[in-house]
């Protein structure tokens, strides 16, 4: 693997143009994540009135950022399977070419939903992005690891059925223990909680879609330099503040949209009960960060969201929401992945 150093990347970026344009890419894809998925870990925290928005905004840029700076000192376990599920290797310019269509795909599909409001999953688009421009790029499915790529699967499993049954098994439980205590005392309690443990979400946040998205920039750099990503893979200090101030400036610019879409129109909760669902989020991107599943918070956080409701009352939640964002994720690994798959055999084409 050849040096990613700051002070080695920095003169071949004024070399090579295809390099500059790969980490600008890389930027573009993370503060999108930043804008969608990151804001979903204080969605309901700013919905209970526990915080904010500016308040809540600005602990989840700053968690998000620890999350992704300090998360890969400890575990690299999810870009490993980021890394291992697609096949770049070939001819270099080639590959970087597919990369740049897919980051570029992921780009679009952000912007557009977020400009519609729409909380889809970034972590999604971009496993379908470079999942689409990898089978472009080795012409079949040699460009897909089956194996790791189930790993995405077994995550939508655990963002959908641990999120959900967490959610309604955490409200269930705490109905029962709380259930002869003030209210207004412990309602209130539950939203200071509920504040902590937003941080902690984002902190997880960070840590779980940084690593993604770093090893996709990694990826593009060295093969920018002429390298090929080894088995094991090290994120250069440059790398992850740059991911981190991405992912942050994001939440802090493009949060309140997705917040408003995800926090209030799913189902009306009380303090507690948000402390319930982060609660619940929370376990379930902890348990995937240590087990290198690659998951999505969005997903996690909307269907802990839907338990918790769900354990109040079938009628409390707003299903046609919850029915059109599961659908969303659904068009997500088609369209993303179509998109990516495209592209990169224009530009494959073109350059």
């Amino acid at each position: 693997m050849p040096d990613l150093g700051l002070s080695a990347v920095l003169p071949e970026m004024m070399r090579q143009p295809a390099l500059f344009v790969i980490i600008l890419l890389s930027a573009g894809t993370l503060f999108m994540n930043g804008a969608h998925d990151a804001a979903n870990a204080i969605a309901t925290t700013v919905a209970t009135r526990s915080m904010r928005p500016g308040w809540a905004l600005f602990m989840a840029a700053i968690c998000n950022f620890l999350g992704v700076s300090l998360s890969t000192l400890i575990s690299t376990a999810v870009a490993q399977t980021m890394l291992s599920m697609v096949n770049f290797s070939g001819n270099n310019e080639h590959a970087l070419i597919a990369l740049a269509a897919a980051m570029i795909a992921v780009i679009a599909w952000g912007g557009i939903t977020w400009a519609l409001g729409i909380p889809t999953s970034q972590s999604h688009a971009l496993i379908a992005g470079i999942t689409g421009s990898a089978i472009a790029l080795q012409n079949g499915l040699a460009g897909v690891n089956g194996g790791e790529w189930m790993k995405v699967i077994w995550g939508l499993v655990v963002a959908t059925g641990l999120g959900f049954g967490l959610g309604y098994l955490f409200w269930k439980i705490v109905a029962k223990l709380f259930k002869y205590a003030n209210y207004r005392v412990a309602n209130r309690r539950f939203g200071y909680a509920q504040s902590v443990l937003a941080g902690l979400l984002a902190f997880l946040h960070g840590s779980q879609d940084g690593q993604k998205f770093m090893s996709i920039c990694v990826l593009g750099v060295t093969l920018a330099l002429g390298g090929s990503v080894e088995d094991s893979v090290e994120f250069p200090l440059w790398i992850m503040i740059m991911c981190s101030l991405c992912m942050c400036v994001g939440t802090a610019i493009g949060g309140k949209k997705i917040i408003r879409g995800v926090g209030a129109n799913i189902v009306k909760l009380e303090k507690w009960e948000g402390f319930v669902v982060t609660a619940a989020a929370s376990l379930c991107v902890w348990i995937s960060n240590i087990t290198g599943l690659p998951i999505s918070t969005t997903q996690t956080n909307t269907t802990a969201i839907m338990g918790s409701g769900a354990a109040h009352h079938r009628k409390s939640v707003n299903w046609n929401v919850g029915k059109n964002m599961v659908l969303a994720w659904v068009y997500t690994f088609p369209g993303c992945g179509l998109a990516g798959y495209v592209l990169a055999k224009i530009f494959l084409v073109m350059f």
